[in-house]
């Protein structure tokens, strides 16, 4: 990629050059200029696309590395000139944006490092301490930058330090109201009431397991069984992943909901390196990230593993918007590509018949599929109807059940539906659906256009959670976590918290779980009858690991008393998987009688006769854990 012709030792080293007569002061806000117009261009770009606008980014960088470094090899003339501190953090804070934006474009965890080394310096150093309580302008810079500032954190999770910047966020909104008290702060205690219901309900297990893909707590890729060649030719690959969530009164924290938090983790690597070490960057003297900043962000990558698939995170959406994502990225998607679709929200407009609407629904789009359609899982009619207009209104108006992502009562202005995303199986989908109106959503199955799609569905009626605080504290969608934090969602579920046992106990519980995934895994790729659908992802590890989470879901909710053998609280997967694997096969529900005896709760679940656990699997098991 071509660099911009400007260089930074060309701009005050050059003594012979006209430059060397212009003011360092004119030079500098030269550049202020230019890095402000760059930086506006960029900020408003989408997060798709991401192939187009990957020029813009390396150029507005250029630009603030050209000033950042100006700035710190001519502060003292600057200062003289009338350069404040709270200008310098300035820069640093778009600085940290553009790391920050860059990430949230390709998933690359070294851009959220350095976004958080620029932020942890301008915290240090203080940028906007002084007049801060004389300048309202100056107490809305630190405001803005604490707020950003956590969502790094956050998402790094860095808890402590979240902590920490909560309370600093707090004490400031609280100073801010005594001392500009002309101005309303409403908005500033609505971020703070955020991030504290935010981190209520996401605490109940923290520092037990991380949500991300270890590879030293789960399965190393490269340790992954593989599938035959005789039932699959292809290995397919997560590229690429469309996560969003729409209820009322959702937990989030800015743009960013519980729900789609989760799945953000849990298809990430786990950073490694300076990542576990406790925070010492160093500042340099002009109070910029100090030399081991590089050396940092290399550390937070394992370069033997590939890297995170992108994600693109819509908070509500409108539904035209997220068919332009879709569509988008389904055009840039890889080869091997696999694009997973997250959607989250309430169900709507559903009938009281729905299998009929269904079915209708499902002849709509065999009437309008394309002649040309070379999905070996098409609907053998291919033939119009003349009543397809009819067919087509009533699959698209009130009598089939939907995705609401937007107020109620605009018909389906606000509603995503199964002909929304039909249309984009000319690209392998791995598709979640946690919704109570997932119904219809099984007709895609059968309606692909050229790529047979993988379903997971939640369970259509809410999960009843035994968890005393989490009916009054909702800590997001309970489908959700066991796919993201199975063994937690097994303890919520239950009534447990993660302080109410002994952390060997949980440890204990784990190493079952895991031990216990891998032999499912085993099993699956070893299976005479596993569908190609899921033969060409199983390769992937996140894709893997989503998979055997559902079955250790669907295991649990069929044993579990209060959900046992009612359809409505049972998820379901399109294609089928091998019976090897279903909730009454004895590999399955082993694990859950295990489980339950390490919990202490065994009467709570429905097991089939003559399921008993195995003899001595624990002390086997910590026997080879402690050997490895």
């Amino acid at each position: 990629m071509s660099q911009p012709n400007m260089n930074i030792n060309n701009i005050h080293n050059n003594n012979n050059s006209n430059s060397s007569n212009i003011p360092v002061s004119e030079v500098y806000w030269s550049l202020v200029e230019k890095a402000d117009k760059k930086f506006s261009k960029i900020r408003d770009l989408p997060s798709y696309e991401r192939n187009r606008y990957d020029t813009y980014f390396y150029k507005v960088f250029k630009v603030y590395t050209q000033l950042w470094k100006f700035q710190q090899e001519n502060r003292e003339k600057l200062v003289e000139a009338g350069l404040k501190r709270w200008e310098i953090g300035e820069i640093a804070s778009r600085i940290a944006q553009l790391y920050y934006g860059q990430y949230m474009r390709t998933s690359d965890m070294s851009y959220l490092s350095e976004s958080y080394i620029f932020y942890e310096a301008i915290l240090t150093r203080e940028y906007f301490r002084d007049g801060l309580y004389q300048h309202l302008n100056l107490a809305n810079k630190q405001l803005r930058f604490l707020a950003r500032f956590l969502m790094v954190c956050l998402v790094l999770n860095r808890r402590e330090v979240v902590h920490q910047l909560v309370n600093q966020l707090k004490l400031l909104v609280d100073e801010c109201k005594r001392t500009f008290q002309e101005t309303d702060f409403k908005e500033w205690k609505l971020v703070v009431q955020e991030i504290v219901r935010f981190l209520k309900a996401d605490t109940a297990f923290m520092n037990i397991r991380p949500s991300r893909y270890s590879p030293v707590l789960d399965t190393h890729p490269d340790a992954l069984v593989h599938v035959s060649t005789s039932v699959t030719k292809r290995n397919l690959r997560l590229r690429d992943a469309i996560l969003s969530s729409y209820h009322q009164n959702e937990v989030k924290f800015s743009e960013l909901t519980l729900d789609a938090f989760r799945m953000l983790q849990c298809l990430e690597w786990e950073p490694s390196g300076s990542f576990y070490q406790s925070s010492n960057v160093k500042i340099g003297q002009n109070g910029g990230p100090g030399p081991s900043r590089i050396n940092y962000s290399q550390d937070i990558a394992d370069p033997t593993l590939p890297p995170n698939p992108r994600k693109t995170i819509l908070y509500r959406p409108s539904v035209t918007q997220f068919i332009a994502v879709l569509a988008t990225i389904c055009d840039e998607l890889p080869p091997d590509g696999v694009l997973l679709i997250y959607l989250s929200a309430t169900g709507a407009g559903t009938s009281t018949n729905t299998a009929d609407n269904i079915i209708r629904s499902s002849q709509t789009h065999t009437i309008h599929s394309d002649a040309s359609s070379t999905s070996p899982s098409s609907s053998p009619s291919n033939s119009l109807n003349p009543t397809s207009r009819q067919s087509k209104e009533d699959c698209i108006g009130y009598n089939t059940s939907c995705l609401q992502f937007g107020a109620r009562g605009n018909g389906g202005l606000n509603c995503v539906y199964p002909s929304d995303i039909i249309p984009f199986t000319r690209r392998p989908l791995f598709i979640i659906i946690d919704s109570d109106g997932n119904e219809a959503f099984k007709l895609i199955n059968g309606a692909e256009k050229g790529e047979r799609a993988a379903l997971l569905l939640s369970p259509s009626s809410s999960i009843p959670i035994a968890a005393a605080d989490f009916s009054r504290s909702p800590s997001g969608s309970p489908f959700t976590i066991f796919l993201t934090a199975p063994l937690q969602a097994f303890c919520l579920l239950l009534g447990f918290s993660g302080s109410e046992f002994e952390a060997d106990t949980y440890t204990k519980a784990e190493k079952l779980v895991s031990s216990s995934m891998n032999e499912w895994g085993l099993t699956l790729a070893t299976s005479d009858n596993l569908d190609p659908v899921w033969a060409e992802i199983l390769c992937d590890p996140f894709l893997q690991r989503l998979l055997l989470r559902f079955l250790f879901c669907r295991v649990v909710l069929k044993l579990y008393g209060p959900t046992s053998d009612k359809k409505e609280f049972q998820p379901e997967c399109m294609p089928l998987l091998p019976v090897t694997v279903l909730p009454t096969a004895t590999i399955c529900q082993t694990l859950v009688l295990e489980l339950a005896n390490i919990f202490g709760a065994t009467d709570t679940f429905i097991f089939s006769e003559g399921i008993m656990p195995p003899e001595n699997r624990h002390d086997d098991m910590e026997v080879s854990s402690s050997s490895s």
